[in-house]
């Protein structure tokens, strides 16, 4: 019994570190526009990111949702076309069609990675940026005061807290 059990622990250690290697990889990837030349930075800085995490956060129970991620992919590559095109179209017409504006967004997520990841990729909405966070809300920047973000918002949160399981 104690020896199914050190080796259950042992599988669960190698999930987890697993786990955070895709989660960083996987950003990486998005963030270097899948450009295959990138990991030559690529793959060190995840695996510094990856063993950052863990010292600085040994006990987190986090895991990735193979289904959320499949989920998340094309939510994340849609809203990002959405926000480019938004923010395109916006400051190259001839009027400027810009009047900046705040708007502040209560979080549901209680978890600190969860957050984290939410707060960074509220920047890919359209005409959205990520101003400042308070406790249990962040203030977000608008392109244009005209911009009602709370759908898009509570859709990425949605999307965000199926990506990450969170066991205690």
């Amino acid at each position: 019994m104690n020896h199914a059990h050190g080796q259950m622990t042992r599988i669960n250690i190698v999930m987890r570190l697993m786990t955070i290697l895709m989660t960083f990889a996987f950003l990486w990837w998005l963030m270097a526009d899948a450009q295959h030349s990138s990991w030559v930075i690529g793959l060190p800085a995840t695996l510094f990111a990856a063993w950052a995490f863990l010292r600085l956060n040994p006990k987190a129970g986090h895991y990735l949702s193979i289904i959320g991620l499949l989920r998340f992919i094309p939510f994340f590559l849609i809203e990002s076309l959405r926000g480019g095109i938004d923010v395109a179209a916006r400051t190259l017409h001839p009027r400027l069609n810009i009047k900046p504006g705040f708007y502040r967004y209560q979080l549901k997520l209680e978890d600190g990675l969860q957050r984290l990841f939410f707060v960074n990729c509220v920047n890919l909405l359209p005409g959205t940026l990520t101003a400042d966070i308070h406790e249990d809300c962040i203030e977000i920047h608008l392109l244009s005061e005209d911009i009602n973000p709370e759908a898009g918002l509570s859709r990425l949160q949605e999307a965000v807290s199926q990506l990450f399981l969170v066991r205690g």
